[in-house]
């Protein structure tokens, strides 16, 4: 089969699509007919060696998919031939197949697009467990989301949406933020423009953020952790600016907040039932209408270095996908 391959890592255009072993259906797995491919920033952190998780060589990187049951292993009975599919696959998904175990995937119902399937998982899911179960998000709390125009910033603004907040977005430019607003944002912050510290003091009459989901870090965090609300919780999803912030401690003493980590993929390993819960709760909000995958742009599997370069490069307005 076709796939993106890492031999070493090393810069993205080092990536090289070309024929891979099919995977095969062992017991408990189930083997995919990829039809499209979610592009998250991780992947393009995997692959340069600066993630916290390092596959062995060589591999395919790509995360989550959305397709088909192409086979299944000794004791899968919840899935058939031909199932519409959508699952979280860790490694492996900027190919033609994948295999994964089967309590990682669930169906698709017809009304969901696979490629918008594709880009439902990670950030939405992402985005879901940060703000249910790491920051117990309350209606009428005040919602600060850094980086609001990218994949899980914008689910994000969604969610908080969906469960009563106040959701102040923040971008770098204005055409970012009109697409934060356009998925429910209702305070809007251009941090090119303005002092950040400044402006979310204004925006919360000097209250601060309840709930702060920074996908940014670097300066971006080091204004947040200045914004906090007393019994605020910060929450670390990632750190698309490139720079690792560190976090004076006694700010979180005297102003009473939390900082609490989001690792979403581990979250998926140890509480598997929370995790189907939370996806049962997430398709319920896509046929309500409450969330949307907003596909940015689609490329093909031989472009995959060109996506992962527009994620990497925060380029991007919602979702990347990759079709096999």
């Amino acid at each position: 089969m076709r796939a993106v391959v890492c031999e070493a890592l090393a810069p993205l255009d080092q990536l090289q699509v070309k024929e891979f072993p099919a995977p095969e259906a062992a017991p408990g797995m189930v083997v995919v007919n990829i039809a499209a491919a979610g592009v998250n920033y991780p992947d393009g952190l995997m692959v340069q060696g600066l993630y916290q998780s390092k596959p062995p060589l060589p591999f395919v990187p790509g995360t989550e998919v959305a397709g088909s049951v192409a086979s299944v292993g000794e004791g899968v009975t919840q899935f058939k031939l031909g199932d519409r599919v959508l699952g979280f696959c860790m490694l492996g998904g900027f190919a033609e197949q994948v295999a994964m175990p089967a309590q990682m995937l669930m169906p698709v119902p017809e009304s969901l697009p696979l490629e918008e399937a594709a880009g439902l998982l990670t950030a939405h899911a992402t985005a879901h467990h940060a703000l249910k179960q790491r920051a117990n998000l309350q209606p009428g709390e005040t919602l600060v989301v850094t980086g609001a125009a990218g994949g899980t910033g914008l689910a994000a603004v969604q969610i908080g949406k969906a469960m009563g907040a106040k959701v102040i977005a923040v971008c770098s430019t204005d055409e970012k933020l009109a697409v934060a607003k356009a998925n429910g944002a209702d305070v809007l912050i251009n941090y090119s423009q303005e002092d950040l510290k400044t402006a979310l003091k204004a925006a919360t009459d000097g209250h601060g953020a309840d709930v702060a989901y920074d996908t940014v870090g670097g300066d971006a965090f080091d204004a947040l952790s200045r914004c906090m609300a007393w019994n605020g919780r910060l929450l670390v999803i990632g750190f698309a600016s490139g720079r690792i912030p560190e976090l004076p401690v006694n700010l979180a003493l005297v102003k009473g907040y939390s900082l609490v980590g989001v690792f979403w993929g581990t979250f998926t390993q140890k509480q598997p039932k929370d995790f189907a819960v939370n996806m049962q709760e997430l398709m319920q909000w896509y046929v309500d209408g409450k969330v949307k995958v907003v596909i940015d742009q689609v490329f093909p599997l031989e472009q995959t270095v060109t996506a992962l370069e527009k994620v990497m490069n925060r380029q991007v307005a919602g979702k990347v996908i990759v079709k096999p």
